[in-house]
C-alpha cells in the first residue's frame, strides 16, 4: 500500500514538474518572441549623439530634419508619440500612451502582444508634448537588462555623474534633459499625490526627492530645479521591494525644433 501511494505522489510529482518546467518554456519564448517586436523598430532609428543640432542662425537656413519616422513608427502602432534613448545604456525605446486605459502597456508591447516586456509608457494625466511640470514615464525592470532595467546604474554614484544626459524626441522636437537624481522611493502614484497645477505642490515634490536617504540614491546639488523647470521622471521597479520604485529625474535643458514632418 505504501509503495503504490509512494508510486501516485512520485508521478504526480513529475506531472507538476514537467508542467513547470513546459510553462516556463512557453513563458521565456512567448517573451523572446515579444522582446523581438522592439528590435524591428529599433532597427528603423539610428541615433547619433555626438553633438547637439545648432539652430539655423537665419530664417532661411534649413534645420535639421527628424532623425526618427514617427509616421512610419505610427502605423505599427498610432499611440507611439515619442521615443527616448539614454546614451551608453539599452534605454532606446518607443514611447507611448493610451487615451482609455492607463494599465494597457504595463503588460502590452507596442504590437499589441500580451504579456512583459510591456512597453515604455506614460499615463494620459500626462500631456504628449512635454509640456507638463513632470512626465512621468514607466518601464519594467526586466532581467535580460532590456526596457528601464538600465536605470539601476544610476545608484553608483560614478556611473551617476559620467551619464547625465537623456534625450526625448517627438515628431516636431528633440528635448535634451540633465539628469539630477536618482533615488529609492515610495510607491504612490506620483501624478495623483501632487497637484503639479501648483506652484508649492511641484516644490513639495522635489523637496520629497531630496528628503530621501536610501542607499543607491544619487542626487546632482550644482543641477538647480524650481517649479519653473520642466521635469521627466522616469520610473521603474526594484525586484526585492515591491513596496518601492526607483526613480531617475531630469530636468529639461534644450529643445530642438525639427524641420516639420510631411
Amino acid at each position: 500500500m505504501q509503495k503504490k501511494t509512494r508510486l501516485i505522489i512520485t508521478v504526480v510529482l513529475v506531472v507538476i514538474a514537467a508542467a513547470c518546467i513546459g510553462y516556463i518554456i512557453y513563458y521565456f519564448t512567448g517573451q523572446d518572441k515579444r522582446s523581438k517586436s522592439y528590435d524591428e523598430v529599433q532597427k528603423q532609428v539610428s541615433l547619433e549623439q555626438k553633438k547637439e543640432p545648432e539652430e539655423p542662425k537665419s530664417p532661411e537656413e534649413p534645420k535639421e530634419p527628424n532623425p526618427i519616422d514617427f509616421k512610419q513608427l505610427q502605423e505599427t502602432n498610432p499611440d507611439i508619440y515619442a521615443w527616448i534613448s539614454i546614451p551608453d545604456t539599452n534605454i532606446n525605446y518607443p514611447i507611448v500612451q493610451s487615451a482609455t486605459d492607463n494599465t494597457y502597456y504595463l503588460d502590452n508591447t507596442i504590437d499589441g502582444q500580451a504579456g512583459l516586456p510591456g512597453s515604455i509608457y506614460t499615463e494620459n494625466l500626462n500631456a504628449k508634448d512635454f509640456s507638463d511640470f513632470n512626465t512621468v514615464i514607466y518601464g519594467h525592470d526586466m532581467l535580460d537588462g532590456s526596457m528601464f532595467q538600465n536605470l539601476h546604474n544610476y545608484d553608483d554614484p560614478a556611473y551617476f555623474q559620467e551619464h547625465s544626459k537623456v534625450y526625448v524626441y517627438t515628431p516636431e522636437k528633440k528635448l535634451t534633459y540633465e539628469i539630477f537624481e536618482a533615488v529609492v522611493y515610495d510607491d504612490r502614484h506620483i501624478l495623483q499625490s501632487f497637484d503639479f497645477t501648483m506652484d508649492n505642490q511641484k516644490q513639495a515634490y522635489l523637496d520629497s526627492l531630496k528628503a530621501v536617504r536610501e542607499l543607491g540614491s544619487n542626487f546632482n546639488d550644482s543641477i538647480q530645479v524650481g517649479p519653473e523647470n520642466r521635469i521627466i521622471t522616469m520610473s521603474t521597479c526594484i525586484g526585492d521591494r515591491p513596496d518601492n520604485r526607483y526613480l531617475v529625474g531630469a530636468v529639461l535643458t534644450d529643445e530642438y525644433e525639427y524641420e516639420t514632418q510631411q
